[in-house]
Parts: structure tokens; sequence; C-alpha cells
């Protein structure tokens, strides 16, 4: 028989792994930049980017280069890929965490 609860924790697992390697592949992405593009690196406040004091703002213009796919015109390959690599992580982490709170909804309901 189908267990959702087993179901839930599995999904919910399997969520933290991805956004793991999400934030590994993140920090990854900020390596290369430091040394590949240091305006962009600065611009997205990558000295600060995983600190508590980071501006947000600073941060949201690397999100938004990512999703409008603007480092399709970038000059080193291993930033189109790991900025590939992370919209990729980013639209699957989304799809699981949609499913884990769908999941509980029905563990809830049920």
């Amino acid at each position: 028989m189908f267990s959702m609860f087993a179901f839930f924790w599995a999904i919910c697992i399997i969520s933290i792994i991805n956004i793991l390697r999400y934030i590994s592949s993140l920090r990854v992405l900020l390596s290369i930049l430091r040394q590949a593009d240091p305006m962009l690196y600065q611009s997205i406040d990558g000295n600060g980017f995983f600190t508590g004091n980071g501006q947000f703002s600073k941060q949201i213009r690397l999100v938004r280069y990512i999703n409008t796919q603007g480092y399709l015109n970038h000059h080193n390959d291993d930033v189109i890929f790991f900025c590939e690599r992370l919209r990729k992580q980013f639209i699957l982490t989304k799809v699981l965490c949609g499913i884990v709170l769908l999941s509980l909804i029905v563990i809830v309901i049920a």
C-alpha cells in the first residue's frame, strides 16, 4: 500500500540534498566569477553573498542574471556551464518543494 507519510519524508530528504547541491554549485560559480568576471562578481556582492550582512538587492541581480539567461553572452564557458546548471537545479528545487508542500497538504487533509 502507498504511504503518503513515507513519500513525504522521501521527497523532503531528496529536496534537502538538492538544496545542498544548489548551494554548493552557487559557491563554485562565485569562485569562478571572482577570477573570470570581477566586475560581475562585485555587482552581485560576491564577497558578502553568504554572510548575514550581504546586500540582498545585489544578490537578486544574480538570480535575475540566471533567470533571464544573461550568461549566454558571457565570454567564459565555465560561467555559462555553471549558470545553466544552477538554473536547472533551481527549477528542480522549485518543483521538489512544490511536491513536498502538496504532499504535506494531503497528509493534513487525510
